[in-house]
């Protein structure tokens, strides 16, 4: 399908008012004003939620590898996720990960 010059300025302006209205619903409307706890909670498991939306792709269908599962992504996938629930450390479990990815790459899948 093809958009033509206006259509694309149509969706790229209506995307950044978009974006515009929900950045601005949290920090103008209510910036100043202290959030309900219901709300604190919730906002508390964004990071947590977002993540795995990131990163699930780049471990399922990387485009390093041509966008086939790697091996070698999965066990660092599984080993990052077995030292956060271990060590409830988020920066360990992703150094950790990380070290296994390259390790796995160097030397077993490389």
């Amino acid at each position: 399908m093809s958009y033509s010059t206006l259509e694309i300025w149509f969706i790229i302006i209506g995307l950044g008012v978009g974006t515009f209205l929900l950045r601005f619903s949290f920090l103008g409307l209510i910036g100043s004003r202290e959030l309900p706890v219901f709300f604190q909670r919730m906002l508390r498991y964004t990071a947590v939620a977002v993540l795995p939306g990131i990163v699930a792709p780049l471990v399922l269908w990387p485009a390093a590898a041509g966008g086939a599962t790697d091996p070698a992504r999965l066990i660092a996938a599984g080993v990052t996720a077995g030292l956060g629930w271990y060590l409830r450390n988020m920066l360990l479990a992703i150094l950790g990960g990380a070290v296994t990815f390259f390790l796995l790459q160097a030397f077993v899948f490389g």
